[in-house]
């Protein structure tokens, strides 16, 4: 080691980072354990890290390849100190890995909480904050560390009281890996206990697998400290964990305990997973997979370039952290682990992209999941009901990705609908089809902006006179989801806002004799010929075509899309999106609505010309649309109110 005097480095936490450490020090209060649990889960993924890296290079080793966790703790210095020879740190890396809570979202965390302990307390839990838990005992932390491969001149000391600001510099390390030393708070000396940091530690990491340990205690002697000082003149330890990979243990030798914590272990939870499956493959392919769904959904799960998936081990060896071939994206939600013994050690991740071992493997989790996921649908509602709130929009993503789940995952999707006519989506494809009317073949939808535009469309007037449920969609990706789900249990989609209602003849049986005596939609359009043109002439090309419809009962009119062409609700999508389409709608008309008949009747041509733009910006408003004039159609409605009140004698006159 040099003699020159190496440069102490103060460095700056973030803001936000300065915010949720000062809340989180206030609002873990409940479960302090934590820390400890931590700290170990980031060692043994420290060794699992080297283990890895030494496939390649078994330098890295410095003539040490017993990879263990070692828990000491002072009583007169009031410290804890966690000390792995996993890995290790460079300097960049120290800064990088702790002076930055998250790479991203951390704001997004921020704005998320209530003000209210207890329910911020389960969203940190959400957001994961590993190694900073140590300050919810701590007011210092010392890391030490050196990064494996490395000199020893390049070890690094890192140190914060969890405040504004942390130190880092150079220091002299012997071995590689990390050493963790907390300074106990006043307030948390009776973690200063040998039995309380075993009981931990079998608590949180008993299956792990990498040992534990920790000096030997003889607790049943009734000797004072000062005696057993005498007698542990030469200290020993003993390992206070399994320290075998949990996923090896036969599943009726493991408690529930054991997986939660794992869970916990191996995705930097604070909460319980909702359903786990472990599963042993034996044949041609050899591999275990042990997976797991989270209770809650984490703040980055629509970042883009999150890195996802499962943990991979080979022979019991680490590979890789987030080997996401494994996993479609829209099941980027499942953590676990898989253990092939059919893989190289050396596998990369090129040929886990064209590997067919790999792709068997992925045929079965992926199937896995949607049953653990089936299983609980029809087993625990409440539970999947759940699950859908946090997950449901990223299962949308399904028949798009997934064209040979297709059917498995529709049967998983959850819905509003006309039945319910409840925000809350509740309603299965299935649920639906046990409701269908005698001779109904199709599934009925609409998808808007939001429920309320949904459930309020004048689209389903008739099919609520005619009590045929509709289901209502309002999540954005609903429309893009349609267009790659077209049937399920051969039953085909049909948006209301598409096409015509010939198919609707079914539900015609039923109708009163007085409903039979009326003029037929074919008779009616024959009387409405000469409107209708003038109508279409009036509008010009902002629509394809005008017609007279039979879905409307109380609305004047809506519009509705070709067969074969985007809703307007998609073609809002694709712009939003950026892609330039134009679709021209239809104007369908309601020729039993006063409005309608006051247009057959109207003799002045700038009236009727206002009057058709009326009812075409209204139809655009009530599906949810945006007109490209509001001012002028405030402007024409206004002066066809006015025209109502100051000319009007009664409801007939007037329009």
């Amino acid at each position: 080691m040099s003699d020159d005097v190496v440069e102490k480095e103060t460095h700056g936490f973030q803001a936000e980072v300065k915010q949720l450490l000062h809340l989180m020090i206030h609002a873990l209060y409940s479960n302090k354990e934590i820390f400890l649990r931590e700290l170990i889960s980031n060692a043994a993924d420290a060794a699992d890290k080297l283990r890895f890296e030494a496939i390649s290079n078994s330098d890295l080793y410095e003539g040490d390849s017993e990879l263990a966790i070692h828990i000491e703790y002072d009583k007169e210095a009031k410290t804890i100190t966690i000390r792995d020879n996993g890995i290790g740190m460079s300097k960049a890396e120290v800064i990088a890995n702790l002076g930055t809570i998250a790479k991203s979202g951390t704001q997004e965390f921020l704005n998320s909480l209530t003000g209210d302990q207890a329910k911020d307390r389960h969203l940190i839990g959400q957001f994961g904050v590993g190694f900073y838990s140590v300050f919810v005992v701590a007011d210092k932390v010392t890391v030490i560390t050196r990064r494996a491969g490395l000199s020893r001149e390049e070890g690094v000391r890192w140190e914060s009281t969890g405040e504004g600001n942390y130190t880092v510099e150079t220091v002299d390390k012997a071995t590689r890996g990390t050493d963790i030393i907390l300074h106990l708070k006043s307030t948390e000396e009776d973690f200063l206990n040998g039995l309380r940091l075993r009981h931990i530690v079998t608590k949180y990491s008993d299956h792990i697998n990498l040992p534990v340990y920790m000096k030997s205690e003889d607790y049943s002697s009734m000797l004072n400290e000062e005696e057993q000082k005498k007698e542990n003149t030469e200290e020993k330890e003993e390992i206070v964990n399994r320290a075998s990979a949990l996923w090896t243990v036969p599943k009726s030798e493991i408690e529930d305990e054991a997986y939660t914590e794992f869970y916990k272990h191996i995705a930097h939870d604070f909460e319980d997973p909702l359903i786990w499956a472990h599963n042993k493959v034996e044949g041609k392919l050899e591999y275990i997979t042990l997976l797991y769904v989270p209770s809650r959904a984490p703040f980055d799960l629509w970042q883009a370039n999150k890195p996802r998936g499962l943990k991979l081990y080979v022979k019991r060896v680490f590979i890789m952290d987030n080997a996401e071939q494994f996993l479609p994206n829209y099941l980027r939600f499942v953590r676990g682990i898989i253990d092939s013994n059919d893989l190289p050690l050396n596998i990369s991740r090129e040929i886990l992209q064209s590997n067919r071992t790999v792709d068997s493997i992925r045929t079965f989790v992926v199937k896995r999941v949607l049953t653990m996921l089936s299983d609980l649908a029809n087993e625990n509602s409440e539970k999947y009901s759940k699950f859908w709130h946090e997950f449901g929009l990223a299962l949308k993503e399904g028949p798009a990705e997934d064209f040979a789940n297709k059917e498995a995952i529709a049967k998983l999707l959850r819905f509003s609908s006309t039945h319910t006519n409840n925000e809350k989506q509740d309603v299965s494809l299935d649920d639906y089809i046990s409701r269908m009317k005698e001779g109904q073949d199709k599934i009925y939808y609409i998808a808007a902006e939001t429920f309320n535009a949904a459930r309020h469309s004048p689209h389903l007037e008739i099919f609520k006179e005619k009590g045929i449920e509709v289901l209502l969609m309002y999540d954005r990706i609903d429309e893009w989801l349609m267009s790659h789900l077209h049937e399920y249990d051969k039953k085909k989609f049909q948006s209301v806002a598409i096409g015509t209602l010939e198919e609707l003849e079914f539900a015609n049986s039923k109708e009163s004799k007085d409903q039979e005596s009326k003029p037929t939609l074919a008779q009616e359009t024959e009387t409405f010929k000469e409107t209708l043109e003038k109508v279409k002439k009036a509008l010009g090309d902002t629509v394809s075509d005008v017609r007279l419809t039979a879905r409307l009962t109380s609305s004047p009119s809506c519009i509705v899309a070709q067969e074969g062409q985007m809703t307007s609700q998609m073609q809002r999508l694709m712009r939003s999106a950026g892609q330039m389409v134009s679709s021209k709608p239809i104007l369908e008309l309601n020729p039993h609505h006063l409005l309608v008949t006051r247009l057959m009747q109207e003799k002045d041509e700038i009236n009727f010309n206002d009057l058709s733009h009326i009812l075409l910006d209204q139809a655009i408003l009530a599906e949810g649309g945006q007109l490209d004039d509001p001012a002028t159609f405030v402007k024409k409605l206004n002066e066809l109110l006015l025209h109502v009140a100051t000319k009007g004698n009664g409801q007939g006159d007037a329009l």
